[in-house]
């Protein structure tokens, strides 16, 4: 187990990232902030509050499940348990960002990306990741926005943990920990 980031550092990274996105041309009053379900949400929320309140505006916040969308659904004997869903506005004409914690396959994003469609059309669709595992994908997604790369085995895992404070801590589990 090797500790990739502690609090402090991911905290300067979403404040990067949101940055980043604001200095991207776009209409504030448009932009809405959609988290994964289940663990993009965390990350998600943080994005969310710090965009608010650097900008001293109120925008659209969500959480999307993609369980019912992803392409192993009806594959094998696992039951898939749906997470809440949190979207109380439409996606028509909106420049959405969606939100994830880690960023491997791709898989999610596509899921999410079918999911988005059923709460209307979107203007635009940009991805923010905390972190990249770069040469791992299936799909050609790659991130808009993002806060760490991280090169890793295709048998390693990246844990982030988040405490009841909020504060996270990023972790890569080779298979030798796992």
């Amino acid at each position: 187990m090797r500790l990739l980031l502690e609090h402090k550092q991911i905290e300067i990274i979403t404040n990067r990232l949101c940055y980043q996105l604001l200095e991207s041309p776009s209409n504030l009053g448009t932009l809405a902030i959609v988290g994964l379900q289940p663990r993009g949400v965390l990350f998600a929320r943080k994005v969310h509050q710090n965009l608010e309140k650097i900008t001293g505006q109120k925008l659209y916040y969500g959480d999307l499940d993609t369980t019912f969308y992803r392409d192993d659904f009806r594959r094998g004997n696992e039951i898939h348990k749906a997470s809440s869903m949190n979207i109380s506005f439409s996606m028509e004409a909106q420049h959405v960002v969606l939100v994830d914690d880690v960023l491997y396959t791709g898989r999610s994003v596509r899921a999410a990306l079918d999911a988005l469609n059923d709460f209307g059309r979107p203007a635009k669709v940009e991805l923010m990741i905390l972190i990249d595992r770069r040469y791992s994908r299936q799909l050609p997604i790659q991130p808009d926005y993002v806060g760490y790369d991280v090169d890793s085995r295709a048998d390693d895992k990246v844990k982030v943990e988040w405490d009841d404070k909020g504060e996270g801590k990023i972790w890569l589990l080779s298979k030798e920990s796992n």
